[in-house]
């Protein structure tokens, strides 16, 4: 898929320091793309306090306490940059469905890694999981170092993962690259490969294939999904890696080192579930750098 360049770059605040995180973070990305940026308070307060009123103001205590949030929000945001161009929503509706909704006319979606609410336990965030896995843009979740400060990237380096599907891979390279491109950083496309012996425990080591067939097949899919990319930017410096071991690994042992890391995420029509493949699942509860969950329509 593909997004208009003047799209909005949404992040969803909350309040929480997290949410904040977030909003620095979305600021920087939105005045690197040269996009506007807004931001979305969505809640279902009108369910819990009915006609109560805040003081003075003759609205509902809960929505503005919402204002609030945004207002500061804003004020943060162009406190980092004084020339970006900031919106405010604040949304009577359940979070992950507003930000799924808000996605359709957005470049991308910005959430922190833990938001508030009776779920906050989890690794990562009820709402962020539902919104990574349901959005028909890209979605970036803030994990790792980048969770804990709002701070420029200083790494230099952008890791897409290259899955078994051409069409999720190709979608995920296409932003990857776009994304080193606008850093001026390397990207780096991972693609993992195993052995069929190391698959299934307790079989014996399998003799007809080598090795270094299945890592030969391996580096042949990687180069197919980059082409395209490489054609494009080829001033963006791309290189290819094959790692032996499971993709979840190899993805989170690249995170260490990375500013951003890329994945791709199908999407079934008429599939009401989580859309978010295990691998997908798994760097996204676990990686060390912000993770860019890039959507597919099969």
């Amino acid at each position: 898929m593909t997004n208009p360049p003047d799209r909005p770059l949404v992040v969803g605040v909350d309040g929480s320091e997290p949410s904040l995180r977030a909003v620095d973070w979305a600021a920087d990305e939105a005045a690197l793309r040269g996009v506007p940026l807004r931001l979305v308070y969505a809640s279902l307060w009108e369910r819990y306090e009915g006609v109560a009123l805040g003081q003075d103001r003759g609205k509902p205590s809960e929505q503005v306490l919402a204002e609030d949030i945004v207002a500061t929000a804003a004020r943060r945001a162009e406190r980092r940059h004084a020339d970006l161009k900031t919106s405010t929503d604040v949304l009577p509706e359940e979070p992950e469905y507003a930000l799924v909704r808000v996605g359709r006319d957005a470049g991308a979606l910005v959430v922190g890694s833990r938001g508030r609410g009776t779920l906050a336990e989890l690794l990562l965030g009820s709402v962020s999981l539902a919104v990574a896995a349901h959005a028909d843009c890209p979605v970036i979740v803030l994990r790792g170092s980048h969770a804990n400060r709002g701070a420029p990237a200083t790494r230099g380096r952008v890791v897409v993962g290259v899955g078994e599907e051409p069409g999720v891979s190709a979608a995920a390279v296409r932003f990857a690259v776009r994304e080193a491109a606008l850093r001026g950083v390397p990207l780096e496309a991972v693609r993992a490969w195993r052995c069929p012996a190391h698959e299934s425990a307790g079989r014996p080591p399998l003799t007809g294939e080598p090795a270094r067939l299945h890592e030969g097949r391996a580096a042949e899919t990687l180069e197919a999904a980059v082409r395209e990319a490489a054609e494009r930017y080829p001033d963006v410096d791309l290189r290819r890696r094959t790692v032996e071991g499971q993709a979840r690994r190899a993805l989170l042992d690249a995170s260490l080192d990375a500013d951003l890391l890329v994945v791709g995420a199908r999407r079934d029509p008429g599939h009401h579930g989580l859309q978010l493949g295990r691998v997908t699942h798994g760097v996204l509860h676990h990686s060390a750098c912000p993770v860019a969950v890039v959507p597919h329509r099969a």
